[in-house]
């Protein structure tokens, strides 16, 4: 059965260095190219943390040095759309023909509208770039006035704001480039966050949750599934413990429930599984699945993953449809 799936690329598909990337996203995209071989139409979205740190930080080092411009944060995640989009698409249309499947690849740089009143302007949230140890944090913190946080146990991350959402400028365009057959790449890094003036759209500086913007993204597409990848296999309760418990599937009620049991961990598990809600509260009859990037294929076919549904209990994962 032939799907239109928006899949959203966690970090474990990219990499920290053009080199390691490049190398990264060949795995990925012959598991992409997986689900294009067996006739289903693909939309790729993307995060973009570690890889506009690292942008931001170039550019901050050429500018206090005197050898470059100062670059806005906007046009920072501009560049790693391009940087990403580039290595993904190249990796896929090489995958494509290697297969012998007549599609091309695209990247469509991406804006997507915020609310400057957003309260994430006064919370900011979001890591992005390279992890230091407490005490190098604090050192810059006092160097730079950057808000920097503990990442889960991997080190301290600068944060930056990250708004909600609102509507996808350019989604006509995936549209209808998606509809031709194609395979696209948009709202890269959850995309360029932009505010509506009266003198048009206008950059500002953040960073949306690109599992946000991919459940935004198959919603506005009419996507079938939405499907979220990460380190794991499955969506599990009690993580980590002696009781922990991997999920097959979840409905709506059943992932409030663990969510009011804070069974998700913020920045981590909780905000993909808000995404799939999300979609599956305003799609027609879409699914969003989450599992991980060796597992795609498998979960597409039943096989594996945490699948979310509106309100019902797929029990026996060999014989649910999608």
């Amino acid at each position: 059965m032939k799907n239109k799936i928006v899949i959203a690329l966690g970090g474990n598909a990219l990499g920290n260095s053009p080199k390691e990337q490049l190398e990264l996203v060949k795995n990925t995209a012959s598991s992409i190219v997986d689900l294009i071989e067996d006739g289903n139409d693909v939309i790729i979205g993307h995060g973009n943390g570690p890889q506009v740190g690292m942008i931001n930080l170039a550019m901050e080092n050429a500018f206090n040095s005197n050898v470059g411009p100062e670059i806005p944060f906007p046009e920072c995640g501009a560049m790693s759309q391009g940087y990403i989009g580039y290595h993904l698409q190249q990796a896929i249309a090489n995958e494509l023909s290697r297969r012998k499947i007549k599609k091309n690849c695209s990247t469509i740089v991406t804006q997507v509208v915020v609310s400057e009143n957003d309260e994430a302007f006064t919370n900011e949230t979001k890591p992005i770039g390279s992890f230091y140890t407490k005490k190098e944090a604090e050192s810059l913190s006092k160097q730079n006035g950057y808000k920097y946080v503990e990442d889960s146990g991997r080190g301290y991350r600068r944060v930056v704001a990250s708004p909600d959402p609102l509507n996808i400028v350019e989604i006509d365009t995936i549209d209808k480039v998606s509809n031709l057959g194609d395979v696209v790449i948009a709202v890269g890094g959850g995309g360029i966050p932009v505010i509506k003036t009266e003198n048009g759209y206008e950059g500002i500086p953040a960073v949306i949750d690109k599992d946000k913007s991919c459940s935004l993204l198959a919603t506005s597409l009419d996507a079938d599934m939405l499907i979220i990848l990460t380190a794991v296999e499955k969506v599990a309760i009690n993580f980590g413990k002696e009781n922990q418990s991997d999920l097959d599937s979840l409905t709506i009620d059943e992932a409030e429930k663990y969510i009011s049991e804070k069974q998700f961990a913020e920045g981590s598990m909780l905000p993909k599984i808000e995404a799939s809600l999300d979609f599956v509260n305003n799609s027609t009859n879409g699914t969003a699945i989450i599992t991980s990037l060796d597992k795609l294929k498998e979960a597409v076919n039943n096989k594996t993953g945490t699948i979310i549904t509106k309100n019902k209990v797929l029990e026996d994962k060999k014989t649910r449809s999608l």
